[in-house]
């Protein structure tokens, strides 16, 4: 599988992709064995690549070993991003992508994307948000934005499995202060490891949850912001929503372990999942 832009195309004329692109220097965030992230610029534009190496037999099996999918490439990478774009998401746009061999221990494949120049993570950009909040309207927009994409993606078979609100990446080109609400980009990126097929089982789609959760909850969310992302995300009114009490609860919990895990602590502030009294 061959997948090049035109202008990749064009540079590339008559050369092989896999040796040109272990020419390039760049700026690498990460370099293991099987696989090497780094940055990169070419004709005054910048890009990302990731190059998969192959994870050899003892890590497939490993992994299959603890029902987990095995990551073997770039492909994860090459069907979610299109997949996303297909679905409206804000996400990464790819240039190139390829990928060699029939052996899955030791296939070679690398992708590359756009860089997402003037953004910043959402993780960033509302840090403080507990001790100096936003204005309703900022928060509202967030929030409706994170729980129609969590809806989407889950809709449509798909899950992260790294979904933290620093792999959303919010456009930040005209100013921090100036945010359309109406029309702003936040992309979705590290999908190497997302997942997709008819219907995502259970278990996958609290992890996900559980993980955004997780990771806004020094944010200074309240009650009315929780219930709100939950009805977004179910499309129904929040009493047809708490019907589904233990569905939350679980995904609660687990984003409760996930912190004390990073942090080594409770959350200060923990927003117990129940009916509220008025609806029971």
């Amino acid at each position: 599988m061959l997948y090049l832009r035109d202008d990749f195309k064009e540079k590339w004329k008559g050369k092989d992709p896999f040796e040109e692109i272990e020419k390039i220097d760049g700026e690498v965030f990460r370099s293991v064995k099987a696989r090497k992230t780094f940055r990169f610029d070419m004709d005054g534009k910048s890009y990302f690549c990731k190059i998969h190496r192959g994870i050899g037999w003892y890590e497939i099996l490993k992994d299959l070993s603890q029902f987990k999918m095995p990551i073997l490439g770039a492909k994860n990478e090459w069907e979610a991003l299109n997949r996303l774009k297909e679905l409206g998401i804000d996400t990464m746009t790819p240039v190139a992508y390829a990928v060699k061999g029939i052996n899955p221990a030791k296939q070679y494949s690398f992708i590359v994307t756009e860089d997402l120049i003037n953004t910043e993570s959402l993780e960033d950009y509302c840090m403080g948000w507990d001790e100096n909040p936003p204005s309703y309207k900022l928060k509202e927009a967030f929030i409706k934005r994170l729980a129609w994409v969590s809806k989407t993606l889950h809709e449509n078979g798909i899950n992260h499995r790294d979904y933290y609100i620093c792999h959303f990446l919010l456009d930040i080109s005209n100013g921090k202060d100036n945010i359309d609400l109406d029309n702003f980009t936040a992309s979705l990126i590290d999908l190497h490891r997302a997942q997709i097929r008819s219907k995502i089982p259970m278990r996958w789609v609290i992890k996900d949850l559980a993980g955004l959760y997780f990771s806004a909850m020094d944010l200074g969310l309240n009650k009315n912001d929780i219930y709100k992302f939950m009805k977004i995300y179910s499309g129904t009114s929040l009493k047809e929503c708490l019907k589904n009490i233990n569905f939350w609860k679980q995904i609660e919990k687990r984003a409760i372990k996930l912190y004390i895990k990073d942090m080594g602590k409770e959350p200060i502030k923990i927003f117990k999942m129940r009916k509220p009294q008025a609806m029971l």
